[in-house]
């Protein structure tokens, strides 16, 4: 039996490289607003996750987060910078497996930089608690699954191919690379 790529007729594997990579990170990630972010992700054990939005993205991809510095994801990374992230867009597209390394920093400039009067609730002394660090992930690789023009025409296009019997994905996918 064939798989569904294989009975695709349009073209829906792209992998994407450097400025175009980051360019699609940061397109779906966006979107996203939050992710799941991993840590201990290289021991063999279950990894640790906790759902986290990131209050900045680079062009170039890199992806910042605030943190409590007493937390177990910062204990996580100082023993192993290894992380991943998974986003989610919407409910049919806009799917996202990042892999970085993170270091974490307790720079005054970048925390006033990626404040939020709404982080209060976790940073009870705001910007200036004394708990608060900044976690930048530096993207090395990733994998993404979006739809080609939109959600409105994919399910369209999924309309039609269930009516007719065949198969009209709207999909793309591919891995993300430096």
């Amino acid at each position: 039996m064939d798989s569904i790529n294989q009975q695709q007729p349009e073209h829906n594997m792209e992998d994407l490289a450097g400025e175009q990579a980051w360019s699609k990170l940061k397109e779906l990630a966006e979107k996203a607003e939050s992710c799941f972010f991993l840590t201990n992700i290289k021991t063999g054990l279950p990894s640790n996750s906790r759902p986290m939005s990131p209050q900045k993205i680079d062009d170039d991809g890199t992806l910042w987060f605030l943190s409590a510095n007493d937390s177990r994801k910062n204990a996580d990374i100082a023993k192993d910078p290894m992380v991943q992230m998974f986003f989610q867009a919407s409910a049919h597209s806009g799917f996202l497996d990042v892999y970085g390394i993170a270091e974490i920093t307790e720079d005054k400039a970048i925390i006033d930089e990626l404040w939020d009067p709404l982080l209060k609730v976790w940073f009870t002394e705001g910007k200036d608690d004394p708990r608060i660090s900044v976690i930048k992930v530096s993207p090395t690789q990733g994998y993404y699954w979006d739809n080609k023009h939109g959600n409105a025409i994919a399910f369209v296009k999924m309309v039609a191919g269930a009516i007719i019997g065949q198969t009209f994905d709207d999909s793309i996918e591919g891995k993300l690379i430096d």
